[in-house]
């Protein structure tokens, strides 16, 4: 006959072992599905920061059309928007981009041939490259160029899937917002479910600020490279100051990507102004990591200077560029979380403290 005392320790052990099994297998699928995830993570930060616009347009009173605005049409309204508005940007920018670009393609090869005379003369190169010899020491001659193509057209067509993916989640998450809550309300007890709308209903306006204030910092930027570039008479100062705005989005790698074309038009000129335009556009990344990012973020998000930096760094070593660019709504929620749960055991405290 077995011993008891072996078999009711066996039992313990087996189920140690099947929860440690399960807990692989789910950190494993959930590792297999990290890009999937991850669009999934920016389809609920649109969804939360839209989530105040759709609201207002849902309960607006300017228009008479009725009790409430359908959640579908306030949506699509806001899908509307940010379409017009680029539309509009669009019919703004895009003639004189078209026109610095067609100017800046025929003066290349110029641009090029200037450039490594002035290589040439400070001995950085020692003969003048063609077009021809360039193409046949770039990577992809030496390689698969085939491949390389293949693989380019592949990655253009997986982030316009990734695009349409995260506007058609986003969508729907928007529409279901509310069923969604009440489900994830249930899992807190009756008497929490208060504090858990509290709590999402200020990751909503975090989460709203921080998109607010990103449209706002690669607007500044944008403006003001625009300016100095052309303060300092370098050509094609539109396409380059777009590039600047753009390349604000990206943190981290995307305004050091935008430095070097408008350093390389710079030197073209002279290179007097090459080294006065990376001044600028160094001074400018100074600005804008030490002073603008943080304060802007802070005001915006209500996440101290210190957290918008450390949640940079943290992101961008997980995740590259997509991870600094999560990382700020990210940490905004992260200290509602936090905030909440030390609120609970103040209260626990203090109770307790009451009772003795």
């Amino acid at each position: 006959m077995p011993d008891r005392r072996l078999t009711s320790g066996i039992a313990p052990a087996a189920q140690a072992v099947a929860v440690a099994a399960l807990g692989v297998i789910v950190v494993w699928t959930l590792y297999l599905a990290r890009d999937v995830l991850l669009l999934i993570y920016v389809s609920v930060l649109l969804a939360i920061g839209f989530g105040p616009i759709v609201h207002a347009i849902e309960h607006q009173q300017v228009v008479p059309v009725g009790q409430r605005v359908p959640r579908w049409l306030a949506i699509l309204a806001v899908y509307v928007l940010i379409v017009g508005t680029l539309i509009v940007l669009g019919f703004l920018v895009i003639p004189p981009l078209i026109t610095q670009a067609r100017a800046l393609a025929t003066a290349l090869p110029g641009l090029l041939d200037r450039g490594q005379t002035l290589l040439l003369r400070y001995g950085l190169l020692d003969h003048r490259i063609t077009l021809e010899e360039a193409l046949r020491r770039a990577p992809a001659a030496s390689g698969d160029a085939v491949g390389t193509v293949a693989m380019a057209a592949t990655g253009v067509v997986s982030g316009v899937f990734a695009l349409l993916t995260v506007l058609i989640l986003t969508f729907y998450l928007l529409i279901e917002s509310d069923v969604l809550f009440r489900g994830f309300a249930r899992l807190f007890p009756r008497a929490e479910r208060p504090r858990v709308q509290e709590a999402a209903a200020e990751i909503s306006v975090k989460v709203s600020a921080w998109l607010s204030g990103q449209l706002f910092l690669g607007g500044v930027i944008g403006v003001s490279a625009a300016i100095g570039l052309y303060v300092l008479g370098v050509p094609y100062f539109y396409v380059l100051a777009l590039v600047a705005a753009f390349g604000e989005m990206i943190p981290v790698v995307g305004p050091i990507l935008a430095t070097i074309p408008a350093v390389a038009v710079g030197f073209t000129v002279s290179p007097q102004t090459g080294l006065f335009v990376l001044i600028f556009f160094l001074a400018q990344q100074q600005v804008e990591n030490h002073f603008l990012v943080p304060k802007v973020m802070s005001r915006q998000v209500g996440v101290s200077a210190v957290t918008v930096i450390i949640a940079l760094l943290i992101g961008g070593s997980l995740l590259g560029i997509m991870g600094a660019v999560l990382a700020v709504p990210s940490a905004a929620i992260l200290q509602v979380v936090i905030q909440e749960l030390l609120d609970e055991r103040d209260r626990l405290e203090e109770r307790s403290s009451r009772v003795s």
